[in-house]
């Protein structure tokens, strides 16, 4: 199975961080036909608010043509994961920083913390609903093994709410930085658990 992204707003802003940070984007026509390439289709006022909030800006290149660029710095919050194809939204730095300098989830798109005890939170399913739609970039899976990439910093949520649904088919998560691991128990389990977890984000959108 390959790397299948959500249709979530997280999810299309990693699409566009990388293209931007893997070619040279002169105009948000040409963004939005490479968007459309990945089978990802936008309207011009959403494209708009993406690079906005991706802090996206436009500089000279060595021929003199304007081109889209990210500002933030390789390794820091919101950097691209690794081994995640099309990259990571450098604008998610807005949802991560703490006072040290280290990534701390500081709201969602419903305008929550991460750590705040909503209804939502109350109950697993939901909060991982919740959680998958703001943090699931993408789902790949290989037997019983679903590789789930997320936000810098964001793993550890996704993997703790993955647990706390106590999905039958999952033996258990291994979470690092921007990285889940989910075992299911079946052998061949980890489409089934990638698809799942691909609806249940989207459906939060």
């Amino acid at each position: 199975m390959a790397p299948v992204s959500p249709l979530t707003k997280t999810a299309r802003q990693a699409q566009i961080a990388g293209i931007l940070t893997q070619t040279r984007v002169r105009s948000q026509e040409d963004l939005a036909e490479r968007l459309a390439e990945r089978g990802v289709r936008v309207t011009q006022a959403t494209l708009s608010r993406d690079l906005d909030e991706l802090g996206a800006v436009r500089l000279r290149g060595p021929d003199g043509a304007l081109v889209y660029a990210l500002p933030d710095e390789p390794g820091g919050p919101g950097s691209r994961p690794g081994g995640l194809p099309g990259g990571l939204p450098g604008g998610l730095s807005t949802l991560f920083s703490g006072q040290d300098g280290a990534a701390a989830p500081l709201a969602t798109q419903a305008g929550t913390r991460v750590g705040d005890s909503s209804a939502a939170d109350r109950d697993p399913s939901g909060r991982l609903a919740r959680i998958a739609a703001e943090f699931l970039l993408s789902a790949e899976a290989s037997a019983n093994l679903v590789v789930l990439r997320t936000p810098a910093g964001a793993a550890q949520f996704l993997a703790s709410s993955v647990d706390h649904a106590a999905w039958s088919s999952i033996l258990g998560t291994v979470a690092g930085d921007d990285t889940v691991l989910v075992i299911t128990r079946e052998p061949d389990g980890g489409s089934d658990v990638a698809r799942a977890l691909l609806r249940i984000a989207e459906r939060r959108n």
